[in-house]
């Protein structure tokens, strides 16, 4: 990439290279801003091959096969590789034509794909007998050596997931169950979901407790509002009888009911202290 990008301007080629680091930091956790990121390093250098398969897998990413088959194919006319072919089959699928990934999974391309390109083609050319119907043939597609072999490499937990997978569909559980076991055993990053394929064949349900704590405090905000709101329409009941008793005291109806008159009191007059003496002669 570095090397294609050199055929560019300095400031032309920093910026698309700023634009390609993004689609790669964000292709997994936000395909659809990854896309985004693809298409301004696309407007600015659509010549590069580099460019045009960063915004195929951008576009793949997002289901947009179509557009990602066209920027594949644009990338393999510039370098002349047969590295995308695996993924262009893929796109196949994606759009409904199954019978051309399995077309192109025959094709002389194939056999100039390494191991790991080899491996990926048999992914995809299982998965389109799947789509077509054909599940016994996707068993059969997935068995290989790479599949029988004991050492682990990096498609291994993706090719044993697949056949475990097929196999379940089949009805074949104990088969299945085996073969989620291995698959378990090569995937040390946890890429896959085979854990849960077990417990989901042997029965066994996983309680998520953060899911679970966040539930509970869930309910302790609602029974603290609650509370609240109790508390509050007590205070509410509380102040419309004391407002209710008032006004029935003080009822202008009422025939004893004299208010006072402000003209009547006078703040300034002043307070007599009488004294004992004085009280007994009177």
């Amino acid at each position: 990439m570095r090397q294609e990008l050199l055929s560019l301007p300095k400031g032309l080629a920093e910026e698309v290279s700023r634009n390609l680091v993004m689609v790669a930091r964000l292709i997994d956790e936000d395909p659809e801003q990854a896309y985004a990121y693809a298409r301004i390093a696309l407007r600015l250098a659509s010549r590069v091959a580099a460019v045009r398969e960063a915004a195929g897998f951008a576009a793949y990413a997002t289901q947009k096969y179509s557009e990602a088959l066209a920027e594949f194919r644009a990338s393999k006319r510039m370098t002349g590789s047969v590295e995308l072919w695996p993924v262009m089959a893929d796109c196949e699928r994606g759009l409904g034509r199954p019978e051309r990934a399995l077309a192109m999974a025959g094709e002389p391309e194939v056999q100039k794909l390494d191991k790991a390109g080899q491996v990926e083609m048999r992914l995809v050319a299982a998965g389109a007998r799947r789509d077509m119907g054909e599940l016994d043939a996707a068993i059969v597609t997935l068995q290989s050596p790479e599949l029988a072999s004991n050492s682990v490499q990096p498609w291994t937990a993706r090719l044993r997931y697949a056949y475990a997978d097929a196999l379940l569909a089949a009805g074949r559980e104990d088969e299945a169950r085996e073969w989620f076991a291995k698959t378990l055993e090569a995937d040390k990053d946890g890429a896959t979901d085979a854990s849960d394929r077990l417990a989901e064949i042997d029965g066994v349900e996983f309680v998520d407790a953060a899911a679970v704590e966040e539930e509970e405090e869930a309910d302790l905000a609602d029974d603290l509002d609650d509370a609240d709101d109790e508390d509050e329409d007590e205070a509410e009941v509380a102040a419309a009888e004391r407002a209710a008793d008032q006004a029935e005291y003080y009822d202008e109806d009422d025939e004893e009911y004299e208010p006072l008159d402000e003209a009547d009191v006078d703040v300034t007059d002043e307070i007599v202290v009488v004294e004992d003496d004085e009280r007994d002669k009177a």
